[in-house]
C-alpha cells in the first residue's frame, strides 16, 4: 500500500465531527504516508495472514538450533537461538542479534527469521560464507559483539522454479537435501515448492480410475523429464517408473516437507491440473477433453496428452481425489500450484470460458481443502501470445477471489508482467529472479536491475507485491547474483555494489586480498552488469551445434572481463588454500574460453566464407585448442565434473535396468533433451568428460568437413555434416556407459595460468604459423575420433 497524496487533499472533513477522532483518523493517514499501516504492514492480511507453517515456536526453535549445530559442529554451543512468534518489529517478521553473556544471542519470528539471523550474523560480522557450492566458516576466535534489530520486508520468499526438481535436484537423497533446506532458511525462504513423490500419488489415483499397469507406464516419464509431464508438455519419454523410485521419492516427500515445516517453511505441494493419460479417452469417452499440443516437437509417442476442461465433472472428481490422496500421506499447510496452461494454449480465448476454467480449477482443490491457496506461475503471460489480450489474463486472474491466488512473477528482472496486467488485477504477486535456464554455466546477472527495482515495486502505488523470490531452472551457477537477490527479502535500500562485490570476494574467500577484489569489482562491471530484453541463456558457441550461422552477442568489452580474470590469478599466492577461489578460477577460466570460443567462431566462420585455407586453419587450430584447454581446467575441480551426475544417477537405481535407465536419463537432458535432440543443448553443461566427449568430437568433426571442402573446393553440405554427427557422436554419447571420474585432477592454478599465457588468447593477433589443423591432438591421444572423410 501507497499512500496518495492527491486522494488524501481532495478529501472531505466533516467538521462536526468530533476533534480527537478527526485527529486520530489524520494520524492514522499520516502514518500511512510514512511507510504503511501496522495491520497492512503485510498485504492481503484478510486472506493470507494465517498462512504460516503448522509448527509450533517451541518446534521451530528446536529445529533451528540443530541446524546452527549443522553449520558449526565445534562453536555452535557459542549461540543462542529465540523463536518468538510475537516478536516484530512494526508488525513484521524480524531477528534481533546481540551479545549476552560471551554467547550470540539471536530471536526471531519463526525458525526461519532465527536462521536468516544466523546467516546475517555469519556474513556481516565474522565474513564467512555459505553457498550452493561451498561454505568458508573461519570465525573469528572471539566472536565479535554485535546488536542490531532487522525486519522482513515481506511475507512470503519463495524459492525454486518446478523444473529444478528435474535440472539439478533429480538425484539428490537426503544428505543433500538436509543441506539445502538449511541454505534456504538461512536466506529467509519460507514459501518452497515440495514436489518429490507426487508420481506415487498419481499411480494411486490411476488405479483408483481403472488405470492399467501398461496405461500408467506409458504416461510417466523417467526422473530427468518429470518436471515437464506434470506440466503437461510430454509424456512418458525415458520412462516409465519403478516401485523402487515410487517408494524412494514417498521417503523423500516425507522428509524434505517435515524438516521445512519444523523451521518456519511452508511447502507447496502440487494440485490436478487439467493433463491426463490418454488411456481417459477410452474410459471416459463422454467427457469433454483436448488433445494438448505439439511441444518442441516432440514426436506422438511422447507428447500430447488429453486435457480435461475445467468445467467437466471429472476433473472435480480428479481434483479432489489427488489432494486428498496427497493429504493422507503428507499432511498439507493448504498451499497448492498449479499450471494448467505453461506454454499449452487454453485453446478457448472466450472470457466467460476462461473465467470459468479458473473457478473450477480452484473449485477442485477448495472441494478437498477449503483453506486452499492457489499458487501460479506466471511465466504463460509472458511466454505465451494467447495471453497478450489482457482481458482474457484478467478474466483468468479475477475468476479467483482476491487473495486466493498468488502469482509468480517468474521474470522480475528482465520481463516483468505485474505492470501491463495491473497488478495482476488485485490479486497478490512475487517479485521473482529467474535467471538461469536449463542450469546453463555461462556467468551473467542484472545486479543493478535487482538491487534497485525490487525497492521500488514493493513501495509502488497500488502495488500488490507480496514478496520476493528466486526461480532459476537450475543451481550451482552465478551464486553472487543469488547472494545479493536473496538480501532483499531484508534490504530497506539498495546497496552500495562496488562495496558489496568486494566484500563478497572477502568472505567468498576467508581473506582480503587487493587483487581478488578488482577481480570482483571487474566482474560486476562486466558479467553482472546486464540490462535488456535480449534473451538469457548462457550459451557459447562452444557449447551450441555445430553450425555456419551461430550468433554470438555481450554487452561487455571482452578485455574487460579477461583484465579481471587476469587480477583474480594474480591472487593465488595468497588464496590458494582458499576452496572458494579455487572454484572460481576455473568457473571465470571456462567463462573466459567460451569467450575465446565466440571470437574465433567467428574468425573461423569468415575465414572459411572468403575461402583464405591458411588463415582458416589458423583458427581451427586455436578453436580446437580452446575446447582441449576447456576440457582440461574442468577436470580440476569437482563441481564440474560429468561423473557426479552420472554416478548419482545410476546411484538412485533399484537395479541394473533401472540403472541404464537412469543414466540415459542423466545423459539425454543435458545434450539431446529428447529422442531426436528436440531440444539439443537447452541444458547443456561445461563439464569435463562432456566436453571432451560430445562438445569436442562434433565439433573436429565438423572443423574437419569444412576443411575438407576449403582444401578440395567441394561444396561444403552442412545440413548433411550435422546429420552425420548426429549419428556418430550425438546420440551415441547417451547410450555410452563409458564410466567418469568423480575425483578431480590436475593443479587448477597452474592450468590457468597457462592457459592465460597462450599467445592467441585475448584476441591477440599472435597467432601461431600452422599449414593445417591435424587431425588428432598428439598430446591427447584420448581425443582420437574416427573421421568421416577421405583424402
Amino acid at each position: 500500500m501507497s499512500f496518495n497524496v492527491k486522494a488524501f487533499e481532495s478529501a472531505s472533513f466533516d467538521h462536526s465531527t468530533p476533534i480527537m477522532p478527526r485527529l486520530n483518523v489524520l494520524c492514522l493517514v499520516l502514518l500511512c504516508a510514512v511507510n504503511f499501516s501496522v495491520a497492512e504492514f503485510y498485504k492481503f492480511q484478510n486472506t493470507l495472514g494465517h498462512l504460516k507453517a503448522q509448527t509450533s515456536s517451541d518446534v521451530q526453535q528446536i529445529a533451528v538450533e540443530n541446524l546452527i549445530k549443522r553449520i558449526l559442529p565445534d562453536r555452535g554451543g557459542e549461540f543462542t537461538a529465540v523463536v518468538n512468534s510475537s516478536f516484530n518489529l512494526n508488525g513484521k517478521e524480524a531477528f534481533k542479534i546481540s551479545k549476552v553473556e560471551g554467547k550470540i544471542a539471536i530471536t526471531g519470528t519463526t525458525g526461519v527469521t532465527v536462521a536468516t539471523g544466523f546467516n546475517y550474523y555469519l556474513k556481516y560480522y565474522c565474513s564467512a560464507h555459505i553457498s550452493w557450492e561451498l561454505s568458508q566458516l573461519q570465525l573469528p576466535k572471539e566472536l565479535p559483539e554485535a546488536d542490531v534489530s532487522i525486519a522482513l520486508n515481506d511475507q512470503f520468499r519463495y524459492y525454486q522454479n518446478v523444473c529444478t526438481t528435474s535440472y539439478s535436484f533429480v538425484w539428490w537423497t537426503w544428505e543433500q537435501w538436509e543441506k539445502h533446506i538449511d541454505w534456504m532458511a538461512l536466506n529467509s525462504f519460507n514459501f518452497v515448492l515440495a514436489f518429490n513423490g507426487q508420481e506415487a500419488i498419481w499411480d494411486r489415483v490411476y488405479r483408483k480410475l481403472n488405470l492399467t499397469n501398461t496405461e500408467i507406464d506409458e504416461q510417466f516419464s523417467g526422473p530427468a523429464f518429470l518436471s515437464w509431464l506434470r506440466m503437461g508438455n510430454l509424456r512418458g519419454w525415458g520412462g516409465p517408473l519403478s516401485e523402487s523410485w515410487h517408494n524412494k521419492s514417498l521417503i523423500l516427500q516425507h522428509q524434505i516437507p517435515d524438516r521445512m515445516s519444523g523451521l518456519g517453511i511452508i511447502p507447496i505441494f502440487p494440485a490436478f491440473a487439467g493433463q491426463v493419460p490418454r488411456a481417459f479417452k477410452v474410459l471416459y469417452p463422454e467427457t469433454n477433453m483436448t488433445k494438448m499440443s505439439l511441444w518442441n516437437s516432440f514426436p506422438d509417442k511422447y507428447c500430447c496428452p488429453y486435457f480435461i476442461d475445467p468445467n467437466e465433472e471429472l476433473f472435480q472428481t480428479i481434483g479432489k481425489l489427488f489432494i486428498e490422496e496427497q493429504i493422507a500421506e503428507y499432511g498439507t499447510d493448504h498451499v497448492y500450484n498449479c499450471d494448467s496452461f505453461n506454454e499449452m494454449d487454453p485453446g478457448n480465448g472466450d472470457l466467460t470460458y476462461l473465467s470459468n476454467v479458473g473457478k473450477s480449477i480452484y473449485q477442485a482443490m477448495t472441494s478437498a481443502d477449503s483453506d486452499a491457496i492457489w499458487v501460479l506461475q506466471g511465466w504463460m503471460f509472458y511466454n505465451d501470445q494467447f495471453w497478450a489480450d489482457t482481458d482474457r489474463a484478467k478474466s483468468f486472474l479475477t475468476s479467483v477471489p482476491t487473495g486466493k491466488m498468488i502469482v509468480l512473477d517468474l521474470q522480475s528482472e528482465q520481463f516483468p508482467q505485474f505492470t501491463r496486467l495491473e497488478q495482476y488485477f488485485g490479486q497478490p504477486y512475487i517479485w521473482c529472479m529467474l535467471h538461469n535456464f536449463g542450469g546453463t554455466l555461462g556467468m551473467h546477472g542484472s545486479a543493478d536491475t535487482i538491487n534497485t527495482d525490487v525497492i521500488a515495486t514493493r513501495t509502488a502505488l497500488n502495488s500488490t507485491m507480496i514478496g520476493t523470490g528466486l526461480t532459476m531452472e537450475g543451481i550451482n551457477q552465478n551464486y553472487v547474483i543469488y547472494d545479493l537477490m536473496s538480501e532483499q527479502a531484508w534490504r530497506s535500500e539498495p546497496a552500495d555494489l562496488t562495496e558489496w562485490f568486494r566484500n563478497y570476494s572477502r568472505r567468498r574467500y576467508g581473506k582480503q586480498d587487493e587483487n581478488a577484489e578488482r577481480a570482483w569489482h571487474g566482474f560486476q562491471n562486466t558479467l553482472y552488469i546486464f540490462n535488456g530484453l535480449y534473451r538469457m541463456r548462457g550459451q557459447f558457441a562452444v557449447s551450441k551445434t555445430p553450425s555456419l550461422d551461430i550468433s554470438t552477442w555481450t554487452w561487455y568489452e571482452y578485455s574487460d572481463l579477461f583484465d579481471a580474470w587476469k587480477a583474480l590469478l594474480m591472487a593465488s599466492d595468497n588464496l590458494k588454500d582458499s576452496p572458494g577461489y579455487l572454484h572460481d578460477v576455473v568457473d571465470v577460466t571456462r567463462q573466459v574460453l567460451q569467450n575465446n570460443g565466440d571470437i574465433y567462431y567467428n574468425k573461423l566462420v569468415e575465414a572459411f566464407t572468403a575461402k583464405n585455407i591458411s588463415e582458416f586453419q589458423k583458427f581451427a587450430t586455436i578453436f580446437r585448442g580452446i575446447l582441449l584447454d576447456l576440457e582440461t581446467i574442468l577436470a580440476t575441480n569437482e563441481a564440474f565434473l560429468l561423473g557426479k551426475w552420472l554416478e548419482a544417477a545410476k546411484g538412485y537405481a533399484g537395479d541394473i535396468k533401472e540403472e541404464k535407465l537412469f543414466e540415459y536419463n542423466a545423459r539425454n537432458q543435458i545434450t539431446l533433451w529428447g529422442p531426436y535432440g528436440e531440444i539439443m543443448n537447452y541444458a547443456i553443461k561445461q563439464w569435463s568428460g562432456l566436453v571432451q566427449d560430445f562438445l569436442y568430437p562434433r565439433w573436429d568433426e565438423f572443423i574437419y568437413a569444412m576443411n575438407f571442402s576449403l582444401v578440395y573446393d567441394t561444396e561444403f553440405l552442412e545440413n548433411t555434416v550435422k546429420v552425420l554427427i548426429f549419428f556418430l557422436y550425438e546420440e551415441p554419447f547417451v547410450y555410452s556407459r563409458k564410466v567418469y571420474t568423480t575425483e578431480p585432477a590436475g593443479d587448477s592454478i597452474q592450468i590457468a595460468k597457462i592457459i592465460e599465457g597462450r599467445s592467441w588468447y585475448s584476441n591477440s593477433t599472435d597467432i601461431p604459423d600452422m599449414k593445417i589443423i591435424p587431425v588428432h591432438n598428439p598430446d591427447r591421444p584420448d581425443i582420437g575420433y574416427p573421421l568421416i572423410y577421405e583424402r
